[in-house]
Order: structure tokens, then C-alpha cells, then sequence
């Protein structure tokens, strides 16, 4: 069936058609026709289209990756320009002339001192070569024994074996366990004192660490959980001072989320490594990067074929189409206008939060960081599933958003308007109202609600590091 066959009613036959043949990530697919997904049929500006030609207004930016909005008449050019020369050339032991042109914009601009750049496809394996290239680092280096990784409580780098172990519990990561490998681990962002924390463990551990992995700023994954500036530039010095290469994960906060063009501008540190994913190509196509500092990629230069060679490469790592339109993307990025926008809209938003969520019933608290945004829920009970159902409920008023259990997420375009970021706010106060009508909670009965913060902080970790191999509480 055609765009243009696609007619009112279709949207239970597609979900038919899906089920049957596709596996969706994070879904369990027994009931996932139940949950009334949304069938995407096309797209316009910021907003999704479905096969019955519904509208929603993309409030997520499809996963955090779209930052312009859809179908960005120059994005759409630059891939047009790029298929009359090539959509693809292998990068092992060969170049491209647009991935190298890419990979210049970049280290004009990332926080990174004398940058080079190994692309892969996304953010999980971005992360996963960061790792295995401070591991080969020390190897490289002669120091053998500094292989752990210190990393942070309710953290979330992605999905390969690698990025699951430095990721925290949750999100189903349990079951692979007997897979991850053993990290030191001190608690996250809702803690006050992460930051001393994460110092003293530096102390105790730096001569066997091989780095320490942070997302910046916001644990995204984690219900938009926030630190201080100062916090994280607190730990990258002490890093420093001892020696520990530090990655900095920007999957989610990379290219203007926050209002910087990358979050560790915000915290004023110049990360080892660097991780880039989602928004790099502003949504278009898979692409992610690594940008490793001039000292450590110059620990793997040697004979040809000799042992620092650093022999990991992707078939698909720096798609010359993926490279064509991130290459043009950035260039939007840079007019200065998208990011003066993000300021914009996130004032609005703060102000939105004070006046309509904050003070809501249904509403535990409110974090948020530019145009990133968590809405914790407060839930009767923990299986009320609040944050499912609000979203399913903004949905169907034609606002798409996706819950971390009970955070509500809004993460909109960096290009969204006053009205649109607005209209979803007001939205979302709507399905909270509908979710509490429904569950005979009184709209204004606060006390009978019981804050899914509270009852996280009853599962709390106790204080200090995780020694490799130490149990981990869950996520939130």
C-alpha cells in the first residue's frame, strides 16, 4: 500500500502487519497491538502523521534524535546532493571526502583538544569503542593493570555488553549480568554528594582505573535526573590530577539539547573521550562518533600491523550519506539562531512547569535542562502505571511522548515554537487530569498520592562506591 492508498481506518491492519513480522525494541510484543502504537505513515514539519492521517506533534523528537524537525528542506537537499556522487565507501584503511570534511567541522567545535574522530552508527557503540580505547590505551602505555571503569548510579550508555556495564541496573539489564563485566560504581545524580563521592572513589581506585564514563550534565535514560556545572567539573579535574581518562557520553545531550552545543561547553571540561550520537545528523540517518584527545590517539600509533594498532572498525562507520547531511546540520547548528531558540523555549518551559505541573496533584517533581524534561508522576500505587497511560492519553490528543516508567519525558525539537511547546504542556496537564478522573483520585486530594520518588528512595543505595561485582539497586 502507497502513502496516498492509506485511508481512514487503516491503522489496525498496519499494527497486524507489524506485529506479524517486525520486533520492536524496549516493547514486549505480546501485547503490543493493545497499546495502540502509532503507525507512522509520513511527516511534516514537527509533526508525525499516521496512516489515517492523524497528526502529532513530536514532543520527543523521535527518541531525542530529530533536532530541526522532519523533512528540513536543506537536510533534504544535502542527501540528494551527496547520492549523485555516493551513498557509501568503506572507511577501513580508505577515506571519503565528505567524512573528512565532517570530521573537520567537528574539531572545530567539540570540547575536545586536538580531536580525531572513529564514527560507528550509534550512540551504544560510540560508547563501546570508548571503552575498549581507553582499555588499549594503558595497554599501549604499558600499564596493563589499569583496566576498570568508574561509572555513576541510575546511568544509561546504551545496549552492547560494554555499555550495559557501565550502565546501571534497570531497564532490563539484570538479565544479562552473567555478561557485564565488573565496574566500580558510585551513586548518581539524585544523590547531593555524587560529585565528592565520585572523588573519593577516584582516590581509592585510580591506579587501577582505565576512565570514568559520565553523561553530563543529565542522566537522561535515568527520568531526566540533573547535575550542577560545577559538579561535573569538579570530577573531570580530579581525573585529571590522578591520571584517569575521562569519556563524556553526549548520545543524548550533544548537539544543543541543553542549550550548549555540547553539555560539557556547560561545565566548562575537555573530556578524553567523547561520545556523539542521536542528533548528529539531526535525526536523518544512523551515525554516531567518538572523538578521541590527541594523547590518546597517539598512544595507538606504531608499525604497521603492530600491536597498537586499534583494530575495531564498523562496516557502515562514516556513511558517506549519514556524513553528507550531519555535515549540513552542523552548519545549521551554527547560524546561532536554533540554539537561541533552545533558550527561548526553555524559559517558556520553566515557566510553563511553575505555573501548570509543578503545582499539579498528579506531579511528584519537575527536572529539567534546556529542552530536556522530566515530569515524575506520583502515583497511587506503584502499578498504577501512571506514566504509560498519561502518554497513551496525550497521544490521543494528538502529542507524542514516551514514559520512563513515571517520568513523563518532553523532549522537543530545538525549533519548536512558543504555541506548540504550549499547546503540549497544556495537553499533558490534560491526560494527567483524565489518568486521575479515571483511577477516582480527587484532583486535588495531593496527600493521597504517594511520590514514586519516595518510594525509589526507600530502595536507595547506601553511601560510598560499589566495588566491582557489588549489587546494584534499580534504576528509576
Amino acid at each position: 500500500m502507497t502513502t496516498g492508498e492509506a485511508t481512514a481506518g487503516q491503522a489496525a491492519r498496519w499494527v497486524a502487519r507489524d506485529a506479524a513480522v517486525v520486533w520492536h525494541g524496549f516493547t514486549q510484543m505480546a501485547t503490543y497491538p493493545d497499546q495502540a502504537p502509532v503507525m507512522v505513515d509520513r511527516a511534516e514539519g514537527r509533526e508525525l502523521v499516521d496512516v489515517d492521517g492523524r497528526r502529532y506533534f513530536d514532543a520527543i523528537s523521535s527518541l531525542w534524535v530529530v533536532t530541526l524537525g522532519h523533512r528540513v528542506p536543506a537536510l533534504d537537499e544535502a542527501l540528494r546532493r551527496q547520492l549523485d556522487r555516493v551513498a557509501h565507501s568503506t572507511m577501513l584503511g580508505n577515506g571519503n571526502r565528505v567524512v573528512v570534511e565532517l570530521a573537520e567541522a567537528l574539531a572545530r567545535v567539540v570540547p575536545v583538544d586536538e580531536p580525531h574522530v572513529l564514527f560507528a552508527s550509534d550512540g551504544a557503540v560510540a560508547v563501546e569503542q570508548a571503552l575498549k580505547i581507553a582499555f588499549q590505551h594503558w595497554v599501549n602505555r604499558g600499564e596493563p593493570g589499569r583496566r576498570t571503569f568508574l561509572a555513576l548510579g541510575n546511568a544509561y550508555h546504551g545496549d552492547t555488553i560494554g555499555a550495559l556495564s557501565v550502565g546501571d541496573a534497570g531497564f532490563g539489564a539484570d538479565v544479562f549480568d552473567p555478561l557485564r563485566f565488573p565496574v566500580v560504581r558510585t551513586p548518581g545524580y539524585d544523590d547531593p554528594a555524587w560529585a565528592a563521592k565520585a572523588v573519593a572513589a577516584l582516590d581509592r581506585h585510580h591506579r587501577h582505573l582505565a576512565a570514568m564514563v559520565v553523561e553530563p550534565l543529565v542522566q537522561g535514560a535515568a527520568g531526566m535526573l540533573m547535575a550542577e556545572p560545577e559538579d561535573v567539573r569538579a570530577v573531570a579535574e580530579a581525573c585529571r590530577e590522578r591520571g584517569v581518562l575521562l569519556v563524556a557520553d553526549e548520545v543524548a545531550t550533544g548537539f544543543g539539547r541543553t542549550g550548549w552545543l555540547f553539555a560539557s561547553e556547560g561545565c566548562r571540561i575537555r573530556p578524553d573521550l567523547l561520545c556523539l550520537g542521536k542528533g548528529i545528523t539531526g535525526g536523518y540517518l544512523p551515525m554516531s562518533a567518538t572523538v578521541a584527545a590527541g594523547p590518546v590517539f597517539e598512544s595507538f600509533l606504531g608499525e604497521d600491523l603492530g600491536r597498537r594498532t586499534f583494530y575495531h572498525g564498523h562496516s557502515y562507520g562514516g556513511n558517506a550519506l549519514a556524513a553528507a547531511v550531519a555535515l549540513r546540520h552542523l552548519e545549521l547548528l551554527a547560524d546561532g539562531s536554533v540554539l537561541a531558540n533552545v533558550v527561548e523555549r526553555a524559559e517558556q518551559l520553566a515557566d510553563l512547569a511553575r505555573r501548570s505541573l509543578i503545582p499539579h496533584p498528579a506531579v511528584a517533581t519537575v527536572r529539567q535542562r534546556g529542552l530536556m524534561a522530566g515530569v515524575e508522576l506520583a502515583p497511587p500505587s506503584p502499578g498504577a502505571r501512571w506514566g504509560r497511560r498519561v502518554c497513551a492519553a496525550a497521544v490521543g490528543r494528538g502529542i507524542l511522548l514516551r514514559p520512563l516508567g513515571d517520568v513523563v519525558v518532553l523532549v522537543p525539537p530545538l525549533t519548536t515554537t512558543a504555541s506548540e511547546l504550549s499547546r503540549s504542556v497544556s495537553v499533558l496537564v490534560e491526560a494527567m487530569d483524565q489518568v486521575m478522573a479515571e483511577d477516582g483520585v480527587p484532583p486535588r486530594r495531593r496527600e493521597n498520592l504517594r511520590p514514586a520518588a519516595a518510594a525509589a528512595a526507600a530502595t536507595a543505595s547506601p553511601d560510598g562506591d560499589r566495588p566491582p561485582g557489588a549489587s546494584r539497586p534499580p534504576a528509576p
